[in-house]
């Protein structure tokens, strides 16, 4: 009687304690077949001594830029991220302004108001032209050019990329590290262009 009553006992203290009889099979919550990978679960936020301490892990999302025209005052953020040097930038930021006056959505012949917004087209014969520099079809359309930079290099074939700020300003720099200015300058360009070279003699 004695042994019975030491025996429940025992157990008593086991399952108080929480240690459990090993019943031969290892324990897991998991599912033991080899071939099923394990279940993910959602990591939580992390909890601290108390509801005041709760720690959010969400990150804040950075304010899209506005564009307006003849602002170029996000352009050091947005060119030093697309790779163009320091020391390039008052240049650029004039080229910007000429090109496009800072309105990212600009196609060739595209008239905007002062927010960018595009109300009319007033020429038709350089729709190719785009956004922020004015990056002409030569540069991405395989048609039209079979060595065009951008689409060989960046896989950029199409306009509409072009009229995204960031990519366009990374278009440019490949197109800079390739010819200088020359892709924004007349007086490169040739006879044909002759007339709109303001250093002509």
């Amino acid at each position: 009687m004695n042994q019975v009553l030491i025996g429940w006992g025992v157990s008593l203290l086991l399952f108080i304690g929480g240690v459990g009889i090993p019943s031969g099979k290892a324990y897991s919550p998991q599912s033991t077949n080899p071939t099923t990978p394990p279940k993910q679960t959602a990591t939580k936020p992390v909890m601290t001594k108390s509801i005041d301490n709760f720690e959010s892990k969400t990150s804040v999302a950075t304010p899209k830029i506005k564009f307006t025209w003849g602002d170029v005052s996000w352009l050091p953020e947005l060119a030093t991220e697309a790779g163009w040097p320091k020391d390039t930038h008052e240049k650029l930021a004039e080229i910007i302004l000429r090109e496009s006056g800072g309105c990212p959505n600009r196609r060739g012949g595209d008239a905007v108001d002062k927010n960018c917004n595009i109300t009319h087209v007033t020429e038709w014969n350089h729709r190719s032209d785009s956004g922020l520099l004015q990056i002409n079809g030569v540069n991405y359309n395989p048609k039209r050019n079979k060595w065009a930079i951008a689409c060989r290099k960046l896989n950029i074939c199409t306009q509409e990329p072009l009229l995204d700020a960031l990519t366009n300003l990374k278009v440019g720099y490949l197109l800079y590290e390739a010819d200088g200015w020359n892709p924004w300058d007349p007086c490169a360009w040739g006879e044909k262009y002759a007339k709109r070279c303001k250093n002509k003699p």
